[in-house]
């Protein structure tokens, strides 16, 4: 009788431990969700900080004033106005629609030997100002006039963004170059380049330009300049 009432003793102490470790669990468990949502941010917050600054949302960064487009030389505005180049986003303190307006300043000369940049007239096969048409569509880009193997320079100092491709009939035709800085974005296109990735100084030698003739017999040989984003470059060269 008295070990059976032992054996009964021992079971309540250990159900009253089991029922007092599930306790410290569960109260644990619920102070850790109290504190998630404590140190987790609310997303339902405007992106407009206590003192007017502006969070940047495809950087996460606040822009707390104008020194991203000042530095480079652009004055920031809102975008209804006029600006004599092109806008930047995301370098201005304010609402989206206040933004860099960089002053068009020409490019160097991107063939070797030539003192300006020459667009190419039309000829048999087309033209190469921005936005003519061809059999292709509208021409989202300029032509810029050059001897076949003509050496290729930089326009501007930047860096160098790898192969760029563009569709050619059913296939893609990678024959171009990415160059880029923190204001200019451009696609060279039928060039050979020495390097396609590092840094390049304005006037630097960058490749040649692939031959045209023996494709197309009696085509003014060029190259292709197409700005990153689809703009027209024709202010900066």
């Amino acid at each position: 009788m008295l070990l059976k009432s032992s054996l009964i003793f021992l079971a309540c102490l250990f159900l009253m431990d089991t029922s007092l470790e599930n306790d410290k669990t569960t109260t644990k468990r619920k102070a850790q969700r109290e504190e998630m949502k404590i140190t987790q941010p609310n997303k339902s917050l405007t992106s407009t900080g206590r003192s007017g600054e502006v969070l940047n949302r495809t950087r996460g960064v606040k822009i707390r004033n104008d020194m991203g487009c000042t530095s480079i030389g652009g004055i920031c505005q809102w975008n209804s106005y006029i600006c004599q180049g092109r806008y930047l986003k995301d370098k201005c303190r304010g609402e989206k629609s206040r933004q860099c307006c960089m002053p068009a300043s020409a490019w160097s000369a991107l063939c070797a030997g030539s003192h300006y940049n020459r667009v190419r007239a039309c000829d048999s096969y087309g033209c190469g100002g921005f936005n003519s048409r061809s059999d292709r569509g509208l021409h989202k880009g300029i032509d810029i006039v050059c001897d076949d193997y003509g050496i290729i320079n930089a326009p501007f100092s930047g860096n160098l963004g790898g192969p760029v491709g563009r569709a050619v009939g059913d296939s893609v035709q990678y024959d171009g170059v990415k160059l880029y800085n923190k204001v200019h974005c451009v696609k060279i296109f039928n060039i050979r380049s020495y390097s396609y990735f590092g840094s390049v100084v304005e006037g630097e030698a960058m490749g040649y330009l692939l031959p045209l003739q023996d494709s197309f017999s009696g085509i003014t040989s060029h190259l292709e300049l197409q700005m990153c984003d689809g703009t027209d470059p024709s202010p900066f060269i």
